[in-house]
């Protein structure tokens, strides 16, 4: 296959700094020892960089790992946790320009007032590319009216927000369980979570009042996709089904089914090229990135994620100029990077 693409960008790639690290293993030493230690590349840049030169010209989008700094401090240690990685993020970006292309604010969300304020001077002052949300954040719906003000910011920079879905396993499968069983809470609960945050996003009308607004989805758009036909079905021809349809009523312009795709969406469906064609058909060529959630979720450090996501995209039946927009032209775009 020829390859018309000169360059991949990997738009939602994850980091914790090390100097962020540190500081993290004070505050949160179990989180760190679960869910940061078992994967270097995350912190290695040695480990890291070994790992994208293997798939030739490879750069990244930095966002911040997990956890969230809303689940493990309070609203004034948030502001502090997320200025430091802000920080060393744009240290990194500065330091490996060859590697690192941009990066995403994290944002004290337990504090909108700090959040607004960060967001102001990431973008400003760092000159990041874009805001990372975890959804929901504390439990809250993103449509919770106070990060209201934070989606007309972003609408007015016309900068993208990336949500990234988080379910505990204390979130049970079932109301007779105590916890999560099988891995459910993340591997299908993630998913389940990003779609019921872009549902919250189009019913409670943030989507029609900011039509400027441009919001990354993890995972190809969760289950949206898949269910373009029932959301249809139940939304717009049957006229709203469900039962709480009092609750969704809004002044639209377009069909419901269009303000889902108004979102875009990331690759990162560790490969299954079917699977892809799927987000492509619904999101369209110019709404899909090439992101790989690297290198969470891979026992092989990253490795595994890039190679199944890039065979996946070669294999996709559709053209090289659409091609390249998935490994390169949209997030330029998106993120106003340059050429």
């Amino acid at each position: 296959m020829t390859q018309f693409y000169s360059l991949k960008i990997d738009a939602y790639a994850h980091v914790v700094p090390p100097k962020y690290k540190n500081f993290l293993e004070e505050i949160a030493p179990r989180e760190c020892e679960m869910k940061i230690t078992p994967f270097p590349a995350l912190f290695d840049f040695d480990v890291r960089f070994r790992m994208m030169e293997k798939f030739g010209n490879l750069v990244q989008v930095l966002t911040l790992g997990w956890p969230p700094i809303e689940d493990i401090a309070g609203p004034d240690k948030a502001v502090e946790l997320s200025m430091r990685a802000n920080d060393e993020m744009a240290e990194l970006v500065i330091k490996h320009p060859d590697k690192f292309v941009a990066a995403i604010a994290v944002l004290p969300v337990n504090n909108m007032e700090a959040a607004l304020k960060e967001a102001d001077r990431a973008i400003n002052d760092l000159r990041f590319r874009g805001v990372y949300l975890h959804t929901p954040v504390n439990g809250k719906p993103l449509d919770s009216p106070e990060f209201i003000p934070l989606f007309q910011k972003m609408s007015e920079y016309k900068l993208p927000i990336f949500i990234h879905p988080m379910r505990p396993r204390e979130h049970a499968d079932y109301k007779a369980l105590p916890f999560s069983k099988y891995a459910i809470f993340s591997t299908f609960g993630w998913p389940y979570e990003t779609t019921a945050a872009m549902t919250h996003l189009v019913f409670s009308g943030i989507m029609e009042k900011f039509p400027n607004l441009k919001v990354v989805t993890h995972h190809c758009g969760g289950m949206v996709p898949y269910f373009a036909s029932r959301i249809e079905e139940f939304y717009d021809i049957g006229e709203m089904i469900v039962h709480d349809r009092e609750t969704y009523e809004f002044t639209r312009s377009r069909s419901i089914i269009d303000y889902f795709k108004m979102f875009y969406a990331d690759t990162a469906l560790y490969g299954n090229p079917s699977a892809l064609m799927c987000g492509f058909n619904f999101f369209g060529a110019d709404n899909i990135l090439f992101g790989v959630d690297t290198p969470l979720g891979d026992n092989q450090l990253g490795y595994r994620n890039y190679r199944q996501t890039i065979q996946a995209i070669e294999e996709m039946n559709i053209s090289e100029v659409d091609r390249k927009k998935i490994f390169e032209g949209n997030a330029r775009k998106l993120m106003r990077l340059p050429t």
